[in-house]
């Protein structure tokens, strides 16, 4: 895992939860999509059901990002109308 945290904190104040998913899309300029699955409960089955989170996600110029590397996502200030979340770790 490569943290880049202390790059970033200092730009964009980190705040809110983490989250730990893959990326989807590296199209956007400074972007990319990251999509990460949890479970809920459905009581009318007694089960739980799957789902899965994608959200648009600030990329620091430090971070070389490609289709299919796990991160880590952190909550920040609204960055622009659709990315309020920035990549504070990389896995290789």
């Amino acid at each position: 895992m490569k943290d880049i945290r202390n790059q970033v904190d200092g730009e964009y104040p980190l705040r809110g939860k983490e989250f730990e998913g893959t990326v989807v899309s590296t199209a956007m300029d400074k972007s990319c999509t990251v999509r990460w699955e949890h479970t809920e409960p459905a009581p009318k089955y007694e089960r739980y059901e799957r789902r899965n989170t994608k959200v648009s996600a600030h990329v620091p110029e430090s971070a070389e990002l490609e289709e299919g590397d796990r991160v880590v996502v952190s909550e920040t200030r609204p960055i622009s109308k659709t990315k309020s979340h920035i990549v504070v770790e990389v896995e290789n």
